[in-house]
């Protein structure tokens, strides 16, 4: 069979994604719920600085599940515009969810590629 490979629940890969931050000496927490098995996930990074980092999901010309930094399109690095930025996706999409990392080092915890830095 082809075609696209079935992709996890999001509420099972956001419960990874704060497992491996908060195993990694990091703080991870969802601030807002979406749709438990399809719902596109926010991770913001905060580096506890005033500053922060925002992925959203992508697609890469292949296909496959990847991240966008978006600071690529010019949000952040200043906490207020990626806060900003989230309140504008979740006005959007009512199935969103928001996760924050709490990290000095500005690690992400992503598994998948990321576009960006």
């Amino acid at each position: 069979m082809t075609g696209t490979p079935a992709r996890l629940p999001t509420k099972l890969w956001v419960d990874a994604l704060l497992r491996r931050a908060n195993l990694s000496g990091a703080g991870g927490f969802v601030l807002r719920s979406g749709d438990a098995d399809r719902g596109d996930v926010l991770v913001k990074v905060a580096t506890l600085n005033g500053e922060a980092a925002l992925y959203a999901p992508g697609t890469s010309p292949e296909g496959a599940r990847i991240f966008l930094n978006l600071a690529l399109q010019g949000v952040g690095p200043a906490e207020g515009e990626v806060d900003a930025y989230i309140e504008r996706a979740r006005s959007r999409d009512p199935d969103i969810w928001i996760v924050e990392i709490e990290d000095k080092l500005g690690r992400h915890f992503l598994t998948e590629p990321v576009d960006g830095p």
